[in-house]
């Protein structure tokens, strides 16, 4: 049996050529074609993570155990609810810009505008939270020491809760001498930012206080980090201590494998830098719309463009948000 092709005009093609192939316009078609090329490397960021993170996965640091802040609430343990919080805060952006979308598509300008300034507040939020976040991470709030290996060593009372360093070390009953090329070894010199106390204060006064514990990035059967005995916790401070970390960056991290500070960073930054662009685009289209551009054109399909762009964003943001903090 032969099939019967019916030729059709050029109108009746789906890939039609020209400016508009696939019915979609040039500028979708390469949004489009950004995205998909922009997913893939953040898919390569994210099974780097993954990759690392199975390695050391004995050693990798507990994202409920250093995402435990809240602005305003010091001291209250808070457990990825500021995360949660940012998360919500893009998620809604990305339904305004939905909104604002449909809007155009009816010639609807004051909808437009309102719907578009929601979204521009909502990135401006997110950013400032992420900016806390990073501020918050850096600065750290216990504070540990670094072996010899590598090895991150956190302090704990007998209950479990963290202690931070200046809480137990032994005032220093002389002053600190900071470490030079003239007054030290030649091409050795101190960083600018010292911390608050010296690993000898600090094995001083751990050594005084026997309510003291040291827990190491090791885990357990159950998934927890392992608390040494007191004994063997004085044993590895004398034996393995070496420097004071406060926070992270990307040398040292406190809350554990510098690798997990460096693809925060990286990552998180990356996809940050992303969100300021998309605000900035969401910006400049607003003010088009205030000006009446997309009226005298007949089409808002800028704002479209624009919203393909912000979404992709939103849902990079979501697979970082389940990769990195959840999972």
């Amino acid at each position: 049996m032969e099939a019967t092709v019916v030729q059709t005009g050029t109108e009746g093609k789906t890939w039609g050529g020209g400016s508009s192939p696939f019915r979609a316009s040039y500028g979708k078609l390469m949004m489009w074609f950004f995205i998909v090329s922009d997913s893939l490397t953040f898919s390569g960021f994210l099974a780097s993570y993954g990759m690392s993170r199975f390695k050391f996965a004995d050693i990798w640091p507990i994202p409920d155990e250093v995402f435990t802040h809240f602005p305003f609430l010091h001291g209250v343990d808070a457990p990825m609810y500021y995360v949660a919080f940012m998360t919500f805060v893009l998620i809604f952006s990305s339904v305004t810009m939905v909104l604002a979308v449909d809007a155009g598509s009816k010639m609807q300008k004051h909808k437009v505008i309102f719907y578009l300034f929601l979204t521009i507040i909502g990135g401006l939020i997110f950013l400032s939270s992420q900016a806390w976040e990073w501020a918050t991470f850096i600065k750290g709030d216990y504070g540990a020491v670094e072996t010899h290996g590598g090895q991150i060593l956190q302090f704990l009372d007998k209950d479990g809760e963290r202690v931070a360093l200046e809480d137990f070390a032994a005032l220093a009953t002389t002053g600190r001498t900071e470490h030079t090329r003239e007054n030290g070894i030649w091409f050795k010199k101190e960083p600018a930012f010292l911390p608050e106390v010296s690993f000898e204060q600090v094995k001083a006064g751990f050594i005084a206080n026997e309510n003291i514990l040291l827990r190491i990035q090791q885990k357990d059967e159950h998934g927890h980090h392992i608390v040494l005995s007191r004994e063997e916790s004085i044993s590895k401070l004398e034996r393995d201590g070496k420097l004071v970390v406060r926070g992270a960056n990307l040398t040292h991290n406190e809350y554990g494998h510098p690798l997990f500070a460096d693809f925060f960073f990286f990552i998180t930054g990356f996809h940050g830098f992303h969100v300021s662009i998309g605000v900035m685009l969401n910006f400049i289209i607003f003010i088009n719309v205030l000006v009446g551009t997309y009226e005298r054109r007949g089409s808002y399909e800028m704002v479209e463009k624009v919203g393909l762009y912000w979404h992709f964003v939103d849902l990079v943001w979501v697979f970082v948000f389940t990769f990195f903090y959840l999972v």
